[in-house]
């Protein structure tokens, strides 16, 4: 995994436990989370989607 050991992954897990909180760690893990599911999700939507969606932004041609 990148190259790191369970030391390196403890020293970093320590660091942010330091910086952040223990009670704000779920809370940025589940943002995290969050953000990866909707990054994966718009990568697999089609692209005619957004056309679609953009086509339809309310504007009359009058």
């Amino acid at each position: 995994m990148f190259g790191l050991g369970v030391t390196e992954l403890v020293i970093i897990l320590v660091i942010l436990v330091v910086m952040f909180g223990a009670s704000k760690l779920p809370e940025i893990g589940s943002g995290i989370g969050e953000a990866i599911t909707n990054f994966k999700k718009s990568m697999s939507e089609s692209p005619e989607i957004d056309n679609d969606q953009k086509g339809k932004t309310g504007k009359t041609n009058v």
